[in-house]
């Protein structure tokens, strides 16, 4: 039986290479779009997939050609190296829609962010991402869209970024918003979801929201990640004019850590305020306590 054809954008990321070992055991030959293929040489170990050297006049209706998916993956948390939100998650999105269409792909699915909003997102990032997801679902294709919570497993730049700034810490770490709410979603959780929908008919049309079963604030995720690798670390949580100063400060620096952008994201809490996608298509979704401490430390 001829194996259907899959093309990835970002599949070269972390949901991205995750998704493309699902995709495979699933029975799709997967096209990855890159323009550095030789950073991303590993994944050519990967049963069943192509890595696709891009060029500026690479036409996506060309190499959409004979998909029978398109999965949408790209996506930035801060603007930096000419990379805007808008061009990332508008103006791409829009090209992946035009050339989906011409070449006649029937299902396309999209990664957007939880509480992305258009008009009424507190950041430019959630109003870039749901201007992007507004794109794909008024467009005439079959679409799914996921809207998950911060994403955590093994590869991560969650907890790891946390181990990061832990580890250099000098035993005092100020933390700006530290009541920021999250739900983390486990990868695996999400890239299930995102299998389990290319097929059902129910799921076209809609947008998931993706949370794991725990909301925690982003003090307390900070603090599991100290216990996890046995730091014994202070850490003070700032007021708001204080977070929103850091912010401010570090939004200057080089690959800043913290942007106002992130500041303002954070003022919505990352959770679930209805219904969990996960449950809908059937998933329970899994806690960080079974996963974070295989790739953390015990």
């Amino acid at each position: 039986m001829k194996r259907q054809r899959a093309c990835i954008i970002g599949g070269t990321g972390f949901v991205g290479r995750h998704l493309l070992t699902r995709l495979g055991n699933a029975g799709y030959h997967c096209v990855v779009p890159t323009r550095r293929a030789f950073r991303h040489r590993d994944l050519k170990l990967y049963p069943q997939v192509e890595l696709h050297e891009l060029e500026d006049a690479t036409s996506y209706a060309a190499l959409f050609a004979d998909c029978s998916l398109v999965v949408n993956l790209a996506g930035i948390l801060n603007e930096s190296g000419g990379a805007s939100f808008q061009a990332v998650h508008v103006d791409l999105v829009r090209e992946i829609v035009a050339a989906a269409q011409a070449a006649g792909v029937p299902r396309l699915l999209h990664m957007s962010a939880l509480h992305a909003d258009a008009a009424q997102g507190n950041s430019a990032y959630l109003r870039s991402k749901g201007a992007g997801e507004d794109v794909v679902h008024g467009a005439d294709l079959q679409v799914t869209s996921f809207r998950p919570s911060v994403i955590f497993g093994r590869g991560d730049s969650f907890f790891n970024r946390f181990r990061s700034l832990l580890e250099m810490a000098p035993g005092v770490v100020p933390l700006a918003c530290p009541q920021a709410q999250f739900a983390p979603v486990w990868v695996e959780d999400v890239v299930d979801a995102m299998v389990r929908s290319i097929d059902d008919e129910r799921t076209v049309g809609q947008r998931y929201d993706l949370c794991g079963p725990r909301v925690l604030t982003l003090q307390a995720l900070m603090t599991y990640t100290a216990r996890r690798l046995g730091k014994r670390v202070w850490i003070i949580g700032l007021d708001d004019k204080r977070s929103q100063l850091m912010a401010r400060v570090f939004d200057k620096l080089p690959g800043a850590p913290l942007t106002l952008d992130n500041y303002l994201s954070m003022q919505t809490p990352s959770v679930c305020n209805e219904h969990n996608g996960l449950l809908q298509l059937g998933i329970h979704p899994t806690d960080i306590d079974t996963i974070v401490p295989t790739y953390l430390g015990a």
